[in-house]
C-alpha cells in the first residue's frame, strides 16, 4: 500500500483556497485575496447598522439628513462601485467621526459634521468614506484577520478586558469598524476623496485644509483622540499628500478651482443650531454624580471613575481597570422576570436575593457569581456580580458592579454607594438642562476673531475651542 505524503495534499488545499478567494479589487483592477463574498459584505454591512445605531444612536434632522443623502448618492456615481446600494446616516455622537463598514454604510457624526467650514470640506471626507467600500478595504482587513487566526470579537465600548465576555460583546460586524485600516488603505482612500469629489464639483483643496482641523484637534485631545483620527496617517503629511492630489486631478479634469465649489455660506446654514459636544437630554455627569433629565433619575459616581454614556448603557470604571458598574435598561415586565433573565443569559449563580423598596421604588437585589471555567471544567476564576433591578416610572433598571472575587471587597462599598442611590430627579436646573447648539453669526464690521468671539460672550477658556470650529486662528481677520 502506497502512503501519500500529506505535503503534496495541503499545498493543493492552500492553492485551491487562493484560487478561489481571489477577487478583482474595483479600484486597481487587481487580483486580491478575499475570503468574504460580495453577498456577504453586503450581509455583514446589514447586520452591523442596528448596533451602530444602537450604539450611537440617529441625529435627527431631516434637512442635514436630506443632504448627506443627495451628496453620497451623487458621489457614488462617479465612484468605482456604484452597482451596490448605499446608505448615508448621521449620528447622534459629539465625537468628530467618520467611518465606513462593509456592503456600503456610512456614518458621519453630528461632531464632525460641526467642525467642517464648508460642503467641500465633507465633500472629500465623503468621498474618503466611499473609498474604503469601493476599494473593499473592510472585506480585506477581514480575509486578512481571517487568514491569519485572529480573533474579531470586540468587547463592550468601554469595559475592561476582563469583563468584555459579560456586557454584551459586539459581534464581528461592528468589530470590523474598530480594525484600523493600513496606512496603504488610507492614503488609497484619500486619494479616492479627492478623486470623486473633484469629480462632482468640489475644490479638494478644502479637504486638505480639514486636515489642519484634525490636526489641532489631535493636539488638543492628547492620548485621547477619537477613532476618525487615531486610525490615519500624520495629519501634517496627510494636508501636503492631498494638496498635491487635489492639483493633479484639477489639471487631469482640465478644470479651474475657481469653477470648483466650495460652498460655505450654504454649509454654514445647513448646521446652525446643530447639537454641539454632549446632549444632556441624554444624561449627563456632574460632580460624581450622572443625570438624567428625560427619564428623571440620577445617581452617585465614585469619583476620579472613568466614564461613559451611550444609548444603550451608562459605564463607569476606576482607572485600574479592576471593577466596572453598568446602568442598563432592561426588557423585561416585571423585577422577577428580569431577575431571571439577566441570571441566565450571564450564566450567574445567585448566592443572596431580596425584594425591598428604596427610595420609594421596587427594587429586586441580587448577588451571584460567575464561574469562568477552562477547557477541562476546573473553575480559572469568579467573578462577583452585585445587581438591583429598580423599577422606575414604569421602566426597569438594571445597575450592577462586577469585580474578580479576588478584587470584591476593595470596590463593594462603591457598588453599594451607587445602586442604593438611585432616586428621583426633581432639581429644575438638571430636569431643565439644554445641550449647547452651534450659532452662526455675522460681525458688525472688520475685526479679529478673538476680538469677535469676546464679543459674542466667548469666555477665554473656549477660544481656541471656537477657532478650531471656525477652522481659523484667533489672530485671523474677518471681513
Amino acid at each position: 500500500m502506497i502512503k501519500l505524503s500529506r505535503l503534496p495534499v495541503i499545498t493543493i488545499m492552500i492553492l485551491s483556497l487562493f484560487a478561489m478567494s481571489c477577487a478583482k479589487n474595483p479600484v486597481t483592477g487587481k487580483k486580491e485575496f478575499m475570503l468574504m463574498s460580495e453577498s456577504q459584505e453586503i450581509s455583514l454591512g446589514q447586520s452591523a447598522d442596528p448596533q451602530i445605531m444602537a450604539a450611537y444612536g440617529l441625529y435627527e434632522d431631516p434637512q442635514i439628513q436630506k443632504f448627506i443623502d443627495a451628496k453620497g448618492q451623487e458621489m457614488v456615481k462617479v465612484s468605482h462601485r456604484s452597482n451596490i446600494k448605499y446608505e448615508f446616516k448621521i449620528l447622534d455622537s459629539p465625537i468628530v467621526n467618520a467611518f465606513a463598514v462593509p456592503g456600503g454604510y456610512v456614518y458621519f457624526t453630528r461632531g464632525i459634521m460641526a467642525h467642517f467650514n464648508n460642503e467641500a470640506e465633507f465633500a472629500g471626507v465623503l468621498g474618503h468614506e466611499i473609498g474604503h467600500i469601493a476599494a473593499r478595504h473592510s472585506a480585506k482587513q477581514y480575509s486578512q484577520a481571517t487568514l491569519a487566526q485572529i480573533g474579531l470579537t470586540l468587547g463592550a465600548v468601554f469595559a475592561p478586558e476582563q469583563f468584555s465576555d459579560f456586557v454584551n460583546a459586539a459581534n464581528t460586524g461592528v468589530s470590523l469598524l474598530f480594525l484600523k485600516f493600513g496606512r496603504d488603505d488610507e492614503t488609497e482612500s484619500d486619494r479616492l476623496g479627492v478623486e470623486y469629489s473633484t469629480k462632482v464639483g468640489y475644490n479638494a483643496i478644502e479637504m486638505a485644509n480639514f486636515f489642519k482641523t484634525i490636526n489641532r484637534l489631535q493636539e488638543a485631545a492628547g492620548a485621547s483622540i477619537p477613532t476618525f483620527l487615531s486610525t490615519h496617517p500624520n495629519p501634517g503629511d496627510r494636508y501636503k499628500e492631498v494638496t498635491r492630489l487635489a492639483n493633479k486631478w484639477q489639471k487631469q479634469l482640465n478644470v479651474s478651482p475657481t469653477n470648483l465649489n466650495i460652498n460655505r455660506e450654504s454649509y454654514l446654514q445647513l448646521v446652525d443650531g446643530i447639537v454641539y459636544g454632549e446632549d444632556p437630554r441624554q444624561g449627563f455627569f456632574e460632580n460624581n454624580t450622572f443625570y438624567h433629565p428625560d427619564l428623571k433619575f440620577y445617581f452617585p459616581v465614585p469619583a476620579n471613575w472613568q466614564t461613559m454614556n451611550s444609548p444603550t448603557a451608562v459605564q463607569m470604571a476606576p482607572q485600574d481597570g479592576n471593577a466596572l458598574m453598568v446602568l442598563q435598561l432592561s426588557q423585561s415586565k416585571t423585577l422577577k422576570e428580569a431577575g431571571e433573565e439577566f441570571v441566565n443569559s450571564n450564566s450567574l449563580v445567585v448566592i443572596e436575593s431580596k425584594n425591598t423598596t428604596q427610595h420609594g421604588k421596587p427594587v429586586l437585589k441580587l448577588l451571584a457569581k460567575q464561574e469562568q471555567t477552562d477547557a477541562n471544567g476546573a473553575v480559572i476564576q469568579t467573578l462577583m456580580v452585585l445587581c438591583h433591578f429598580v423599577q422606575h416610572d414604569g421602566i426597569i433598571y438594571q445597575l450592577y458592579g462586577l469585580a474578580l472575587d479576588e478584587n470584591y471587597n476593595n470596590y463593594s462599598n462603591f457598588f453599594l454607594n451607587t445602586l442604593n442611590n438611585f432616586k428621583t430627579l426633581t432639581d429644575p436646573n438638571k430636569l431643565n438642562r439644554l445641550p449647547a447648539r452651534l450659532e452662526v453669526k455675522s460681525v458688525p464690521s472688520a475685526t479679529t476673531l478673538q476680538k469677535a468671539l469676546q464679543l459674542n460672550g466667548v469666555g477665554a477658556g473656549s477660544l481656541e475651542e471656537h477657532a478650531i470650529l471656525n477652522g481659523m486662528q484667533l489672530s485671523d481677520q474677518l471681513a
